[in-house]
């Protein structure tokens, strides 16, 4: 963990966007919030604290690491004298301030401060305001320990551990993106295979081991549980209800066999009637309609395959390296330079920083 020089402008940049709007009705809320809960009337709350890029000195190594920005809000008249920080990004407990952030040299009520933090990590966090522990008043993300206390929490890019769902709702839901992507046909198996053997073994240890959490082709299940964690927390339910009755359906068609390990021929027949929206033994009473979840899990494996890689699927760029392979002109060349544009290493752009 390093603290990096404030900038006022940049902070005041996601400030005004999302945290000064004076609406007071919960006009935010998609079923996430309790509609008491005042985080309701803010836009895009799941934005805080700002998860960014991170451009250090030319002898470190950058790409390791985000820029993570606190924002704590206050209103002017009444701020704290003094705001501070401590979670597991330090040593636990050590308090790390926050600094007023000013416009025109006037104060705004919000303090701020910017942190390097490892990728790949979630973390605990607590505001520390007047002397008296607080969790973040903006970001809707929260653990609770065992021992009962609350957390606020947040996760750097690249992150690969389940935050939302459990493993058997893992399972399912790639047997359903299996249907969806191109990745498990004869074609798009044989790619993969090719592009892994070119592989050293340290690249493999590095980079593929993440493609192929849960034997899943390219981390689609991995973004989806990554995207219900924070942007799209509001449709985590939506995947709770029906992943359980998918999980029910097949288990009354077919007893004595888990779910996820059913015949290719079972999520075959049930993809069709989710599309037609007619599925058999599907209570309509939870879940009104299952062709609408079926276009959203649609709309989030594509999302999650050819997305940045930082956002938690298309590990390794494999669904941008698929599409340069399949996307060529009549002299054999890419018609997809993907790597030009991206930073380094993953790709050739030396401005560029994700």
């Amino acid at each position: 963990m390093k603290i990096i020089p404030n900038n006022d402008q940049y902070i005041l940049n996601h400030c005004t966007r999302f945290l000064t709007r004076r609406n007071t009705d919960a006009r935010h809320n998609f079923g996430q919030y309790d509609p008491s809960d005042p985080r309701a009337r803010i836009c895009e709350a799941w934005r805080f604290p700002i998860i960014d890029s991170y451009a250090g000195a030319a002898d470190e190594d950058s790409h390791a690491f985000n820029k993570v920005t606190f924002v704590y809000p206050a209103d002017v008249a009444e701020a704290p004298d003094q705001v501070g920080v401590t979670g597991t990004f330090a040593n636990l407990y050590e308090l790390i301030p926050l600094a007023p952030v000013r416009f025109l040299d006037a104060p705004t009520g919000y303090f701020a401060v910017s942190l390097r933090i490892p990728k790949g990590r979630a973390y605990r966090y607590k505001f520390i305001v007047g002397g008296k522990a607080v969790l973040d008043p903006v970001n809707p993300q929260q653990v609770r320990e065992a021992n009962g206390h609350a957390w606020s929490r947040f996760f750097t890019h690249l992150y690969t551990q389940p935050l939302s769902f459990e493993s058997w709702e893992l399972s399912i839901l790639e047997r359903l993106v299996d249907h969806i992507m191109p990745f498990r046909t004869k074609e798009g198996q044989d790619f993969l295979q090719f592009f892994y053997r070119q592989l050293d073994q340290q690249q493999k240890e590095q980079q593929y081991v993440l493609s192929y959490r849960l034997d899943q082709s390219i981390g689609i299940v991995n973004f989806i549980d990554n995207l219900v964690a924070r942007e799209e927390r509001h449709h985590l339910i939506d995947y709770k209800i029906c992943l359980s009755m998918i999980a029910g359906i097949i288990r009354k068609r077919r007893p004595g066999i888990e779910p996820a390990r059913a015949s290719k021929e079972i999520f075959i027949d049930l993809y069709g009637e989710m599309a037609s929206g007619n599925v058999m033994d599907w209570d309509t009473s939870k879940y009104n309609d299952p062709a609408y979840f079926l276009q959203m899990l649609r709309r989030h494996a594509f999302t999650g395959a050819f997305s940045h890689p930082k956002y938690g699927g298309n590990a390794s760029a494999l669904g941008w390296r698929y599409l340069a392979d399949r996307f060529r002109d009549a002299k054999g060349a890419t018609l997809f330079d993907w790597g030009r544009a991206i930073e380094q290493p993953l790709g050739t752009n030396p401005d560029y920083h994700g």
